[in-house]
């Protein structure tokens, strides 16, 4: 078997599964982490971005994510759904990496690691909005809009 072929067995499933809607808990609690990491990560690059247009985004970052949560936060407390606190993992290692940095190079982490996140965010809000429960399929549907600006003006920055 040639290592092409290798590959595209092991990756292949794991790219389907990654695609399915989650039960509605762990969709919460995983929209909950993202959106704190989100505001974070926002806040840090409207105070550290060296163009305008980055330091516009991450206000918009942490503006948007922040009226998702609160979205999030509602449903969780209807359907009695706990939600964890702080930032996803991937994201805290992110917002460590991008404290080093200053200038152009802050700018271009910055970017990039927004266009990544959303790609995959868009991915999951996907899979939620076409076969998750009602409540969460409905929320994806509705916030999917707003991360594909977010990811168009992320892959802007980026170029």
């Amino acid at each position: 078997m040639n290592r092409k072929t290798l590959l595209a067995l092991l990756i292949v499933p794991f790219a389907a599964t990654s695609a399915l809607a989650v039960p509605a808990p762990a969709f919460l609690k995983s929209a909950a982490q993202g959106d704190q990491s989100e505001v974070t990560l926002g806040n840090l690059g409207a105070q550290r971005g060296a163009s305008a247009g980055v330091r516009d985004y991450g206000r918009k970052l942490a503006a948007d994510h922040g009226a998702h949560l609160t979205k999030v936060q509602g449903l969780a407390g209807r359907l009695h759904v706990r939600l964890p606190g702080g930032m996803k993992p991937d994201a805290r290692a992110m917002y460590r990496r991008l404290q080093a940095l200053r200038g152009g190079a802050f700018d271009r982490a910055f970017a990039q690691h927004m266009v990544m996140d959303h790609r995959t965010d868009i991915a999951a809000y996907q899979a939620q909005a076409r076969s998750g429960d009602r409540d969460t399929a409905a929320l994806a549907r509705d916030t999917l809009p707003t991360l594909r600006e977010h990811l168009r003006i992320a892959e802007g920055l980026s170029r």
